[in-house]
Protein backbone atom coordinates (compact mmCIF):
# COMPACT_ATOMS: atom_id res chain seq x y z
CA UNK A 1 0.00 0.00 0.00
CA UNK A 2 0.79 3.78 -0.33
CA UNK A 3 1.52 6.32 1.66
CA UNK A 4 0.52 9.95 1.06
CA UNK A 5 -0.57 11.08 -2.41
CA UNK A 6 -1.54 14.61 -2.96
CA UNK A 7 -5.62 14.20 -2.88
CA UNK A 8 -4.70 12.98 1.18
CA UNK A 9 -2.23 15.88 1.72
CA UNK A 10 -4.92 18.41 0.49
CA UNK A 11 -7.62 16.50 2.73
CA UNK A 12 -5.07 16.85 5.55
CA UNK A 13 -5.22 20.69 5.28
CA UNK A 14 -8.19 21.17 4.12
CA UNK A 15 -8.95 19.53 7.49
CA UNK A 16 -6.79 22.18 9.44
CA UNK A 17 -8.47 24.75 7.75
CA UNK A 18 -12.14 23.87 8.33
CA UNK A 19 -11.35 23.08 11.92
CA UNK A 20 -9.58 26.71 11.79
CA UNK A 21 -12.95 28.71 10.66
CA UNK A 22 -15.35 25.75 12.06
CA UNK A 23 -16.57 24.71 8.93
CA UNK A 24 -15.37 20.99 10.07
CA UNK A 25 -18.09 20.82 12.55
CA UNK A 26 -21.28 20.35 11.09
CA UNK A 27 -19.68 17.33 9.18
CA UNK A 28 -18.58 16.25 12.64
CA UNK A 29 -21.37 16.66 14.44
CA UNK A 30 -23.16 14.77 12.07
CA UNK A 31 -20.66 11.64 11.94
CA UNK A 32 -21.51 12.06 15.72
CA UNK A 33 -25.08 11.83 15.51
CA UNK A 34 -25.20 8.76 13.14
CA UNK A 35 -23.13 6.55 15.63
CA UNK A 36 -24.87 7.73 19.00
CA UNK A 37 -27.75 5.88 17.04
CA UNK A 38 -25.73 2.66 18.22
CA UNK A 39 -25.63 3.66 22.04
CA UNK A 40 -25.06 7.23 23.61
CA UNK A 41 -21.89 5.89 25.54
CA UNK A 42 -18.63 6.51 24.05
CA UNK A 43 -17.17 3.67 26.42
CA UNK A 44 -19.65 1.25 24.53
CA UNK A 45 -19.69 2.50 21.54
CA UNK A 46 -16.49 2.58 19.79
CA UNK A 47 -17.78 3.88 16.87
CA UNK A 48 -19.14 7.08 19.02
CA UNK A 49 -15.25 6.98 20.92
CA UNK A 50 -13.98 7.73 17.43
CA UNK A 51 -16.02 10.28 16.21
CA UNK A 52 -16.01 11.82 19.91
CA UNK A 53 -11.93 11.76 19.59
CA UNK A 54 -12.26 13.26 16.04
CA UNK A 55 -14.27 16.35 17.32
CA UNK A 56 -11.95 17.18 19.96
CA UNK A 57 -9.23 16.78 17.91
CA UNK A 58 -10.63 19.62 16.07
CA UNK A 59 -10.94 21.67 18.74
CA UNK A 60 -15.27 21.18 18.23
CA UNK A 61 -16.73 22.71 21.47
CA UNK A 62 -18.21 20.06 24.09
CA UNK A 63 -21.84 21.62 23.92
CA UNK A 64 -21.39 20.93 20.10
CA UNK A 65 -20.47 17.56 20.35
CA UNK A 66 -23.45 16.84 23.53
CA UNK A 67 -25.93 18.38 21.17
CA UNK A 68 -24.79 16.04 18.27
CA UNK A 69 -25.34 13.33 21.08
CA UNK A 70 -28.66 14.73 21.79
CA UNK A 71 -29.83 14.66 18.54
CA UNK A 72 -30.55 10.95 18.47
CA UNK A 73 -33.03 11.15 21.20
CA UNK A 74 -34.52 14.50 19.67
CA UNK A 75 -37.64 13.79 17.93
CA UNK A 76 -38.09 16.77 16.44
CA UNK A 77 -34.74 17.02 15.03
CA UNK A 78 -34.45 16.10 11.22
CA UNK A 79 -33.55 12.47 10.87
CA UNK A 80 -30.01 11.52 9.59
CA UNK A 81 -29.43 9.08 7.13
CA UNK A 82 -26.38 7.50 4.96
CA UNK A 83 -25.36 7.43 1.23
CA UNK A 84 -22.70 6.21 -0.67
CA UNK A 85 -22.55 7.02 -4.36
CA UNK A 86 -20.16 5.92 -7.07
CA UNK A 87 -18.64 7.90 -9.57
CA UNK A 88 -16.27 8.04 -12.49
CA UNK A 89 -13.77 11.10 -12.97
CA UNK A 90 -11.86 12.17 -15.57
CA UNK A 91 -10.04 9.22 -17.05
CA UNK A 92 -12.24 6.93 -16.06
CA UNK A 93 -10.63 6.97 -12.33
CA UNK A 94 -12.85 5.71 -9.93
CA UNK A 95 -14.27 7.72 -6.85
CA UNK A 96 -16.70 6.63 -3.95
CA UNK A 97 -18.59 9.61 -2.26
CA UNK A 98 -19.67 9.07 1.44
CA UNK A 99 -22.44 11.11 2.67
CA UNK A 100 -24.85 12.26 5.70
CA UNK A 101 -28.00 13.81 4.95
CA UNK A 102 -31.62 14.66 6.28
CA UNK A 103 -32.93 15.48 2.30
CA UNK A 104 -31.49 13.23 -0.22
CA UNK A 105 -33.73 15.05 -2.61
CA UNK A 106 -30.84 17.80 -2.15
CA UNK A 107 -27.79 16.01 -1.73
CA UNK A 108 -27.83 13.61 -4.45
CA UNK A 109 -28.21 16.01 -7.20
CA UNK A 110 -25.85 18.62 -5.91
CA UNK A 111 -23.49 15.64 -6.10
CA UNK A 112 -24.38 14.93 -9.47
CA UNK A 113 -23.87 18.64 -10.41
CA UNK A 114 -20.57 18.82 -8.97
CA UNK A 115 -19.22 15.64 -10.65
CA UNK A 116 -21.07 17.07 -13.98
CA UNK A 117 -19.13 20.31 -13.76
CA UNK A 118 -15.84 18.67 -13.16
CA UNK A 119 -15.60 16.26 -16.03
CA UNK A 120 -17.16 13.18 -13.83
CA UNK A 121 -19.97 11.00 -13.78
CA UNK A 122 -22.64 9.24 -11.52
CA UNK A 123 -21.68 5.30 -11.63
CA UNK A 124 -24.18 2.54 -11.43
CA UNK A 125 -24.29 0.89 -7.80
CA UNK A 126 -21.39 -1.37 -7.30
CA UNK A 127 -19.51 -0.42 -10.70
CA UNK A 128 -16.79 1.48 -8.72
CA UNK A 129 -16.93 -0.08 -5.15
CA UNK A 130 -15.81 -3.25 -5.85
CA UNK A 131 -12.34 -1.80 -6.72
CA UNK A 132 -12.09 -0.75 -2.56
CA UNK A 133 -11.87 -2.55 0.85
CA UNK A 134 -13.29 -1.05 3.81
CA UNK A 135 -10.41 -0.46 6.27
CA UNK A 136 -9.48 0.84 9.45
CA UNK A 137 -6.83 3.43 8.87
CA UNK A 138 -5.06 4.85 11.61
CA UNK A 139 -2.11 7.77 10.97
CA UNK A 140 0.31 8.23 13.68
CA UNK A 141 2.70 11.09 14.23
CA UNK A 142 5.79 9.03 13.64
CA UNK A 143 8.11 7.79 11.67
CA UNK A 144 11.04 5.14 11.62
CA UNK A 145 11.50 1.25 12.18
CA UNK A 146 10.78 1.37 15.96
CA UNK A 147 7.82 2.92 15.50
CA UNK A 148 6.52 0.75 12.73
CA UNK A 149 7.48 -2.31 14.67
CA UNK A 150 5.33 -0.94 17.72
CA UNK A 151 2.21 -0.43 15.28
CA UNK A 152 2.88 -3.96 14.18
CA UNK A 153 2.86 -5.57 17.38
CA UNK A 154 -0.71 -3.13 17.94
CA UNK A 155 -1.99 -5.36 15.84
CA UNK A 156 -2.28 -3.69 12.52
CA UNK A 157 -2.41 -5.60 9.36
CA UNK A 158 -0.13 -3.53 7.40
CA UNK A 159 1.42 -0.24 8.01
CA UNK A 160 3.41 2.38 5.87
CA UNK A 161 6.22 4.48 6.70
CA UNK A 162 6.18 7.70 4.45
CA UNK A 163 8.33 9.83 5.94
CA UNK A 164 6.01 12.06 7.19
CA UNK A 165 4.03 9.57 9.77
CA UNK A 166 2.80 6.13 9.72
CA UNK A 167 -0.38 4.91 7.94
CA UNK A 168 -1.63 1.72 9.90
CA UNK A 169 -4.20 -0.69 8.06
CA UNK A 170 -6.62 -2.98 10.14
CA UNK A 171 -9.90 -4.85 9.75
CA UNK A 172 -12.85 -2.40 10.62
CA UNK A 173 -13.59 -4.64 13.67
CA UNK A 174 -9.94 -3.77 15.42
CA UNK A 175 -9.95 -0.54 14.60
CA UNK A 176 -10.51 1.13 18.02
CA UNK A 177 -8.29 -1.91 20.09
CA UNK A 178 -5.71 -1.13 17.68
CA UNK A 179 -5.97 2.60 18.25
CA UNK A 180 -5.85 1.83 21.94
CA UNK A 181 -3.12 0.03 22.01
CA UNK A 182 -1.17 2.14 19.78
CA UNK A 183 -1.83 4.96 22.47
CA UNK A 184 -0.75 3.14 25.60
CA UNK A 185 2.41 2.35 23.82
CA UNK A 186 3.34 5.72 23.47
CA UNK A 187 2.84 7.03 20.59
CA UNK A 188 0.75 9.81 19.31
CA UNK A 189 -2.69 9.19 16.44
CA UNK A 190 -3.47 12.73 14.61
CA UNK A 191 -6.56 10.39 13.41
CA UNK A 192 -8.44 6.66 13.56
CA UNK A 193 -11.08 6.15 10.76
CA UNK A 194 -12.95 3.78 8.79
CA UNK A 195 -12.50 4.20 5.26
CA UNK A 196 -12.80 2.69 1.45
CA UNK A 197 -9.22 2.26 0.78
CA UNK A 198 -8.60 1.02 -3.00
CA UNK A 199 -7.27 -2.58 -3.53
CA UNK A 200 -4.92 -1.14 -6.46
CA UNK A 201 -4.31 2.44 -7.52
CA UNK A 202 -4.34 4.08 -11.08
CA UNK A 203 -1.28 5.99 -12.47
CA UNK A 204 -2.36 8.99 -13.44
CA UNK A 205 1.22 11.02 -14.61
CA UNK A 206 -0.51 13.93 -16.67
CA UNK A 207 -0.04 16.76 -14.78
CA UNK A 208 -3.41 18.25 -16.35
CA UNK A 209 -5.80 15.34 -15.86
CA UNK A 210 -3.89 15.00 -12.28
CA UNK A 211 -5.02 19.28 -12.03
CA UNK A 212 -8.20 18.10 -12.75
CA UNK A 213 -9.18 15.25 -10.87
CA UNK A 214 -7.93 16.55 -7.53
CA UNK A 215 -10.45 19.92 -8.62
CA UNK A 216 -13.24 17.33 -8.57
CA UNK A 217 -12.53 15.94 -5.58
CA UNK A 218 -11.94 18.67 -3.95
CA UNK A 219 -15.48 20.10 -5.05
CA UNK A 220 -17.20 17.34 -4.04
CA UNK A 221 -15.56 17.28 -0.52
CA UNK A 222 -16.22 21.14 0.11
CA UNK A 223 -20.19 19.95 0.00
CA UNK A 224 -21.95 20.65 3.42
CA UNK A 225 -23.70 16.96 3.55
CA UNK A 226 -20.34 15.35 2.29
CA UNK A 227 -18.83 13.37 4.71
CA UNK A 228 -16.03 11.60 2.91
CA UNK A 229 -14.38 11.13 -0.86
CA UNK A 230 -12.25 8.51 -2.03
CA UNK A 231 -10.16 7.79 -5.04
CA UNK A 232 -8.15 5.24 -6.64
CA UNK A 233 -6.09 7.72 -8.79
CA UNK A 234 -2.51 7.84 -7.67
CA UNK A 235 -2.96 11.50 -7.23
Amino acid sequence: MSGHSKWSTIKHQKGVADAKRGAIFTKIGNQIAIAARSGTDPALNSSLALAIEKAKSANMPAANIQRSIDRVADKSAAQLKEFTYEAYGPGGVGIIIEAATDNNNRTFPEIRSTLTKNGGTMADSGSVLFQFARRGVIHVDAIGEEALLTVLDAGADDAVDDEEEIIVYTDPKNLSEVRRKIIEAGLKVSNASLEYVPNNKIAVDDEEKQGKILKLLDALDDLDDVSAVYTNADV
